[in-house]
């Protein structure tokens, strides 16, 4: 089965509605239902009702309880599965105002204990000067001046020890110039000061470092409860279970190929003194 973006909202009442229809095919109530599956009745009632969006782990438990044909398995497995991912585009954003997506950003942040980056076109606004926030700004519209200050006050996150980050960014993220060669200088420095907090770590892939896979796009993982990727158009946020242990794997898998340290420093000194 296969869904538009903006689909995915929807997708969420069918799931809840063959869930319902399904249980009544097979002639229990939902009493019975969730005495099968090891849930309360009140859980099932806020699967089917779409008050509660059920995890893949929950639909297949409630599948094998109903002893659901592999053509039903199928389909709502498949509505699992995007009932568990939401899509955000940049225009819902631009409506609701930009601002907006940094306090959600900032929720997030200040809800996780540990926070994964895979930076592989460019830095992120927790890692970036004021002047390089103020140029990826350039093509946003509202107010920007709140956009900016906003993203500098969630930088103050990254001084909070109880929190871990770790932040995977290829030579070209870290070298990507979208202000003026001094700038630039200063932002590659920021880094390296960065990396020195015992909280944080900054790993640094060079180009021509051997990695079988390539790097697709950016992703953020939070805690082991929430990934999410952006691209031009928006972002997609996955909170299945099997999605963010994928994508815990795939950054698993470059953090290996990742200069940290001294090292990594060594590197972004070289890259700030192209820049002088």
């Amino acid at each position: 089965m296969t869904l538009e973006p903006e689909e995915l909202g929807p997708s969420r009442n069918n799931l809840a509605g063959k869930l319902r229809e399904l249980r009544k095919r097979a002639g229990l109530t939902g009493d019975r239902l969730a005495r099968r599956c090891r849930m309360s009745q009140s859980q099932i009632s806020k699967f089917e009702t779409g008050k509660k969006t059920p995890t893949v782990v929950d639909v297949e438990r409630i599948l094998r309880a109903l002893d659901a044909s592999p053509e039903d398995v199928a389909e709502v497995m498949a509505l699992a599965r995007i009932a568990n991912t939401e899509w955000q585009n940049k225009r819902s954003s631009w409506r609701r105002g930009v601002e907006k997506l940094q306090i959600e950003l900032a929720s997030l942040e200040a809800e996780s204990r540990e926070l994964r980056y895979f930076l592989p076109a460019m830095i992120t606004g927790m890692l970036a000067t004021p002047d390089f926030i103020q140029a990826s700004l350039s093509h946003e519209i509202g107010d920007l001046a709140k956009v900016v200050s906003s993203k500098l006050e969630r930088q103050a996150v990254l001084y909070d020890t109880s929190k871990r980050f770790t932040f995977l960014l290829t030579e070209q993220a870290a070298r990507w110039s979208i202000i003026p060669a001094p700038a630039m200088t200063v932002q590659i420095d920021h880094l390296a000061s960065l990396s020195r907090l015992p909280n944080i770590r900054i790993g640094v892939i060079p180009i021509g470092t051997f990695t079988p896979r390539g790097p697709m796009n950016t992703f953020t993982v939070y805690d082991e409860r929430l990934v999410t990727v952006e691209n031009f158009t928006g972002r997609m946020v996955f909170r299945d279970a099997r999605d963010i242990s994928e994508h815990l794997a795939v950054f698993a898998e470059f953090e290996r190929h990742a200069r940290f340290g001294d090292e990594a420093r060594n590197l972004l000194r070289e890259w700030s003194d192209a820049y002088r």
